[in-house]
């Protein structure tokens, strides 16, 4: 693939599609890894040709967040997609996605606000605006998105079918790293101390899903995560939740079908999320 500049008008892009076709696109804010891989090869499975956009997004980034450190690595990325056949990368520049005086974005609704929302306000405010630009941007037939970000995945799911976007929507399963820990761009951050306390998400999801009903299930996976915030250095808690994966609502004690055990917790100066989806029958 040969460097260019974009068709699409605005940015800098690697390569290019064939113009006939269907097109998946796999948004990210770069320093791809493995999970993102996963991503692009589902991509390829759902149309003819796959687009990656890269772009740090500031307004989903909150006062005190990591906006500044966010590691960028494109050079690396623009290897890892010629690796995986990508025919087109779309990576414009922050002043080019939003011009000055911009007055018009997205809202996530009450939805945007719950959970991991209620940590971050305006966060999903900032997603929403972002993915539909890229959207009208590079018009794909399909979109995938992790799992991992289960709230962002549900919302972008919301946005399509309020909004009547013509594009579909696929879901990836969260990949793991061999000690149970979900892959993130943030886990290079975790030193070794760090890292060992950041098992306690995955490990407390795992125990929660050997549970059946939602209050054994909190309280089994909150038991792993007391724990590790006993631990040096400490886990610090935001949330833990089991709720109803197409509006993020707290399930019932009676629910049953489908859930998702979510978590997030920062570790040293690392925020992580995790969640597993679940199925309640009894």
């Amino acid at each position: 693939m040969l460097a260019a500049r974009a068709t699409l008008g605005i940015g800098a892009a690697y390569g290019g599609p064939d113009a006939g076709g269907t097109l998946a696109l796999v948004p990210t804010m770069g320093a791809l890894h493995e999970g993102h891989r996963s991503l692009i090869r589902l991509a390829r499975e759902h149309a003819g040709h796959v687009a990656v956009s890269i772009f740090v997004n500031p307004l989903q980034f909150g006062p005190g967040e990591d906006f500044s450190r966010y590691p960028r690595t494109f050079e690396a990325d623009l290897e890892v997609c010629a690796s995986e056949g990508v025919g087109l990368v779309f990576a414009p520049a922050a002043d080019e996605m939003y011009r000055p005086g911009r007055q018009v974005g997205l809202s996530s609704g009450h939805m945007g606000t719950v959970v991991e929302g209620a940590f971050r306000p305006g966060h999903f405010d900032g997603v929403l605006t972002v993915v539909m630009k890229l959207f009208n941007l590079v018009q794909p037939d399909t979109a995938v998105f992790g799992q991992k970000d289960a709230q962002q995945l549900a919302l972008i799911r919301r946005m399509v079918a309020d909004l009547d976007l013509p594009i579909a929507i696929v879901g990836a399963p969260t990949l793991r790293e061999p000690d149970g820990l979900a892959l993130s761009s943030r886990n290079r951050y975790l030193s070794a101390d760090d890292r060992a306390t950041a098992l306690a998400l995955s490990s407390a999801l795992r125990e929660g899903a050997r549970e059946a009903v939602p209050g054994e299930i909190l309280r089994a996976a909150r038991a792993v995560l007391d724990e590790a915030a006993r631990a040096t250095p400490p886990l610090l808690l935001d949330y833990l939740a089991l709720v109803d994966p197409a509006t993020f609502a707290a399930v019932p004690e009676d629910h049953r079908g489908e859930a998702v055990l979510v978590v997030a917790a920062k570790v040293g100066t690392t925020r992580l999320i995790d969640n597993t989806p679940l199925t309640l029958t009894t």
